[in-house]
């Protein structure tokens, strides 16, 4: 390897031509990669609901649907505005009371059962059934579309509308997470290093390694919004440590000759051997990811595993180069370290390695029942702000129509209507269900059919099924809403066993049950590889199941927490958080243990190997784990979208208690299980107990 650090340091000149060549293309597949918006899309495709809406979007042409709420609006100006939209492109149909009104007829000739409900306080509503997907490229134009064509008394709700916003707040907040992470990072560098000009190279490394894995996503065809706004920030979080070992083994290795090649040659040999076995870790983590029936995991896995991958070559070819380059400037700047020796930390934890295994035997039973408490939320709107145009039309809805969830039953044309009408009698006696409507239902409406909209009608029929609409008082994720979906699943059955229940409920329903199997299997596989890597590393048994454990029970107090201070996070945290905080935070467990292994071989007793262990490592460890949290904090405490908000105060608060672990539980397992450690580790069988 030493012979690669050689060729990197003669060829330094060339190696960041071709970075910034590299850039250009970087940049391009960055802006060219698709975002996505709907995470309902990482769904499996051969799951029922998934099926429905293809039938949906085939057969009666709606990918899908938006209710728009028009306040204050006479007929003659709703019905303008209805021609208005049926010209924009992706407009399948426009429906409203309007239709049957037309421009002589008053609103008071409707019977009232009509009346009551598309009229409430001078607020109407229309239909626009749209022919793209929900969260297509068209459909989000299309809406914003609707809203550049439409005035202040209209508020388009619906699942497009949300995206759309979501994608504005995001778009508009992504660039400031970088800074932050940025800024927050510097300040903890320039604290720990001795140098004003070094950090702004570690960070500038970095930066060029984001963009790279943000390129290359372009090979993936889209990522999910989640994993644009998370994966710089994280993959700044998790491989600033291996640019920090880089610069610290140069330095060291400039008091051992005057030659600075020779010295980045040996830094990068010894670096990547050490980073080698920490990355593999971090990366299989990541990509444990990928065992998620819900694809957004293999989304957030295969990037960042992507970027850990582009950390660790940019940390050996980028930053030697970038050292070598700037190294002038480097001396010029040289300062003391702020960072103080946290010599008394690692004496008085090793001192008091009995007590620190009693608090860990009291808090593990607290933290693993918080752990197992803690309450999630699905409904996805709940992460984003009140204000928001969607949120509000959305909220209107539900607060004057009663519109609070909606379910389709697509059923078999030939279904005869006296069996429709028997099992839309059943489903109205369920508990929550405000009402349903279909075909055979429209003629009771007092409307003759003559007078009704063609494009309500078909909405009803298709050349193969019909449609029935059922409006519920629950609201969406909620247990009482996805028992009702249960129930009318199961009486739709007993009429065709072919139909299917579809819309946003059962969609979120199928989200719930997929998530809560995905929560228990990620965790599995992720132990399960880590467990394996760390078995080769190591060359231990033992060792691996202590250092799992630590980490786990960190783990177990950052997702506990939110169950005893009574806050509830999204359903994707509790899936992906506890995978994250493992594989980018077992490296310190194994930073100590390697010098631990090396010390007893050293012939060293436990507690001096213990102990110079923990004292060599554990600023290497704080400034890693400030460095995660500086990343990750400031996204947390800005971001308006609560769930990338909340997913980067649990990374932040799970790199702080990781560290706090490492330096405390882990050195106490060391002393405890010293005898077992040597019995069952590869080259430390003859150790002296």
């Amino acid at each position: 390897m030493q012979k690669f650090g050689e060729f990197v340091c003669k060829h330094k000149r060339i190696i960041l031509i071709i970075m910034l060549i590299l850039l250009i293309p970087s940049i391009i597949g960055m802006k060219a990669t698709r975002i996505n918006y709907d995470i309902l899309v990482y769904l499996p495709n051969d799951i029922e609901t998934i099926q429905g809406e293809n039938i949906l979007s085939e057969d009666f042409n709606m990918g899908a649907f938006s209710i728009i709420l028009l306040e204050d609006m006479e007929t003659k100006d709703i019905l303008k505005l209805e021609d208005e939209i049926k010209q924009v492109d992706n407009v399948a149909k426009v429906i409203s009371g309007a239709d049957v009104l037309g421009t002589s007829i008053p609103v008071e000739m409707l019977p009232d059962e009509v009346k009551d409900e598309l009229y409430k306080d001078n607020t109407t509503v229309m239909l626009v059934t749209f022919k793209e997907a929900i969260s297509s490229d068209a459909t989000m134009n299309t809406v914003q579309h609707l809203r550049d064509i439409t005035d202040k008394h209209c508020k388009i709700s619906g699942m497009t509308a949300t995206l759309l916003d979501t994608r504005d707040l995001s778009n508009s907040e992504v660039a400031i997470y970088v800074v932050i992470a940025v800024v927050l990072c510097l300040i903890v560098l320039e604290i720990a290093l001795d140098s004003y000009v070094a950090p702004i190279l570690l960070l500038a490394n970095i930066g060029i390694a984001i963009l790279y894995n943000m390129g290359t996503n372009i090979f993936l065809g889209e990522i999910s919004y989640i994993t644009k706004a998370i994966s710089a920030v994280l993959q700044l979080g998790v491989t600033m440590d291996f640019a920090i070992f880089l610069y610290h083994s140069y330095q060291a290795e400039l008091k051992n000759t005057t030659d600075r090649n020779q010295a980045m040659s040996i830094a990068i040999s010894k670096t990547f051997t050490s980073v080698l076995g920490s990355s593999l870790t971090t990366i299989a983590g990541f990509l444990a990811l990928c065992s998620m029936n819900l694809t957004l995991g293999k989304d957030i896995g295969i990037v960042m595993a992507k970027g850990v991958l582009f950390g660790v070559i940019s940390v050996v070819t980028i930053l030697p180069s970038l050292i070598l380059m700037f190294d002038k400037a480097i001396q010029k700047t040289k300062h003391k370290e702020l960072l103080p020796k946290f010599t008394t930390i690692s004496e008085f934890n090793i001192k008091h390695y009995k007590a620190i295994i009693v608090i860990f035997l009291i808090a593990l039973p607290i933290a693993l029942y918080g752990y197992n408490n803690t309450k999630v939320y699905y409904k996805l709107d709940s992460s984003l702000p009140e204000t928001l145009d969607s949120i509000s039309a959305n909220n209107t809805l539900k607060d004057k129509f009663g519109l609070v969830s909606q379910e389709m039953i697509l059923i078999n044309k030939d279904t005869p209507n006296d069996e429709i009408n028997e099992m839309l009698d059943k489903i109205e006696e369920l508990d929550g269900v405000d009402f349903t409507l279909s075909y055979s239902k429209l003629s009771e409406l007092g409307i003759p059919e003559e007078m009704l909209p063609e494009d309500l009608l078909s909405i009803f029929q298709s050349d193969k099924y019909q449609m029935i609409l059922i409006n519920s008082k629950y609201e969406i994720a909620t247990d009482e809403l996805n028992n009702q979906i249960a129930k009318i699943n199961e009486i739709v059955k007993q009429y065709d066993s072919n139909a299917k229940v579809v819309g946003e409920g059962p969609l979120m329903k199928d989200l719930v049950e997929i998530s809560d199997h995905d929560f228990n299997s990620v965790n599995t596989v992720s132990i399960g590889i880590i467990f394996v890597i760390m078995m080769f590393v190591l060359k231990s048994i033992s060792l691996p199941v202590l250092l799992v454990i630590a980490i786990e029970f960190a783990i177990f107090i950052n997702m506990g927490i939110p169950y005893y201070t009574n806050t509830t996070i999204p359903f994707i945290a509790s899936i992906v958080i506890g995978t994250i905080q493992l594989g980018a935070t077992i490296d310190y467990a194994i930073l100590i243990t390697t010098k631990y292994i090396q010390n007893r071989k050293d012939g060293k007793d436990k507690k001096q190997a213990v102990s110079e262990a923990l004292g060599t490592s554990i600023n290497s460890i704080i400034v890693s784990g400030l460095c995660f949290f500086g990343a990750t904090f400031g996204v947390g405490a800005y971001s308006k979208i609560e769930m990338i908000g909340s997913l980067c105060t649990l990374m932040s608060r799970g790199a702080i208690i990781s560290v706090i672990v490492v330096i405390t539980v882990l050195p106490a397992f060391l002393m405890i299980f010293d005898k077992l450690v040597c019995k069952t580790t590869i080259g430390m069988r003859e150790v002296k107990n």
